[in-house]
């Protein structure tokens, strides 16, 4: 894959849902220690990236309130340059398809692929563990994305152990809200004692969202989207992703998916993914 890659190519970005996400516990810097299952979808955003000679990162494609020194992928592309010693810079294009605040990863995905492609196309030579370590202080969702697979997470997201959940297809809704994740995190009525499981004893029913309480109490659009996907039938699982604001419920064939996509209330917006364990990049 790898040779086929090069500056004229369109750089996937998938989005990820957690199938569940349990807080065990906060350290003493006050990152929450986690436990959760990553998995990738077949949607996401899409990257391109046009080399400079004058050293400078510049966003072509700003999002809508977020400044250029906030852009992860801005951050990203200037974390590699400072870790790397490279003196090119780079125009980034950004084709965002998943919402801001939505739980789906999108910020963390567009850093990785930023952080995988400059690495390829710069020719830093760094590993995926090289690359793994500065995605984490961009954001702790950065290193699964990295890493390529889907897996079990510990720590703060970072301790990753692969698995492979069974098939599924996914209905996922996109509440019209963003969700702070760190107002989230901070709440004062956030679980935070969740007992353990190590990630050989996971089994793909296990778990639930213990964001999802919090996050539906103070957006209450979140908390009606979930309400009607739980009103479906054939579901394996309803659930929320992340912080919010995406719910997502899971069936076992598309054509169950797509039923309950047709079946969608007027003011909700939603569309149908299909689980998939390997990241599009993790051959390069």
């Amino acid at each position: 894959m790898a040779a086929r890659l090069n500056w004229d190519s369109d750089w996937p970005a998938p989005a990820k849902i957690n199938l569940f996400l349990h807080v065990i516990g906060r350290r003493a810097d006050g990152y929450h220690l986690l436990q959760t299952v990553f998995r990738f979808l077949d949607v996401g955003d899409h990257l391109r990236f046009a080399p400079r000679d004058d050293g400078v990162i510049a966003q072509n494609s700003p999002l809508p309130g977020v400044a250029p020194e906030q852009d992860l992928t801005v951050r990203a592309a200037r974390a590699l340059q400072a870790a790397s010693g490279v003196r090119q810079g780079v125009s980034i294009t950004l084709a965002k398809h998943l919402p801001l605040g939505g739980g789906l990863g999108g910020g963390s995905s567009d850093a990785a692929t930023t952080l995988l492609a400059l690495n390829h196309l710069w020719q830093c030579g760094l590993s995926r563990t090289d690359l793994s370590v500065i995605g984490l202080r961009l954001g702790a969702d950065v290193p699964v994305f990295i890493h390529g697979h889907s897996a079990f997470g510990e720590g703060v997201g970072e301790r990753l152990t692969d698995v492979s959940p069974p098939p599924a297809w996914y209905l996922l809704l996109a509440p019209p809200v963003a969700v702070s994740t760190a107002e989230i995190f901070n709440a004062a009525d956030l679980r935070r004692d969740t007992s353990a499981i190590v990630p050989g004893a996971w089994q793909s029913d296990f778990g639930v969202n213990d964001l999802e309480a919090v996050t539906c109490r103070r957006y209450p659009e979140v908390a009606r989207h979930l309400a009607w996907l739980r009103t479906l039938d054939g579901a394996s699982r309803v659930a929320m992703s992340g912080s919010g604001a995406c719910c997502f419920a899971e069936f076992g064939t598309e054509s169950a998916a797509r039923t309950a996509l047709a079946r969608l209330p007027y003011d909700m917006r939603g569309f149908v993914a299909r689980g998939v364990d390997v990241h599009p990049l993790a051959q390069m």
